[in-house]
């Protein structure tokens, strides 16, 4: 699927787990197919409105969840770069109003 909104397609998901040797790359790359996934959604379904874009993040909030009983420690750095990163989509699909809690309120982490 192509992504319309260039900036959401050329930005660098997780970066600064991705610079730190605490995180695994394979536990990263994961964690960054979820947001890859997430964008395609929002791409796809168009939501029209906060709560509809909420259903969408807070499906993907329970994936990270997932990643938690593989071992994934999102800890302090990672939940920072992982809601920025929620952040980000939603900013960048226009949702400049959402609430970042609210983005991620299902997380477990």
């Amino acid at each position: 699927m192509d992504i319309t909104d260039r900036q959401a397609a050329d930005h660098a998901f997780l970066a600064a787990l991705y610079r730190s040797a605490y995180y695994p790359d394979a536990m990263v790359d994961r964690g960054r197919e979820i947001l890859l996934r997430l964008r395609a959604r929002i791409e796809a379904e168009r939501p029209a409105d906060l709560a509809a874009l909420y259903v969408l993040t807070h499906a993907a909030t329970d994936e990270f969840n997932a990643l938690l009983d593989d071992g994934f420690d999102i800890e302090t750095v990672a939940r920072e770069e992982i809601a920025g990163d929620f952040w980000f989509v939603a900013t960048a699909y226009g949702f400049t109003d959402a609430d970042i809690e609210e983005l991620i309120a299902t997380r477990d982490w």
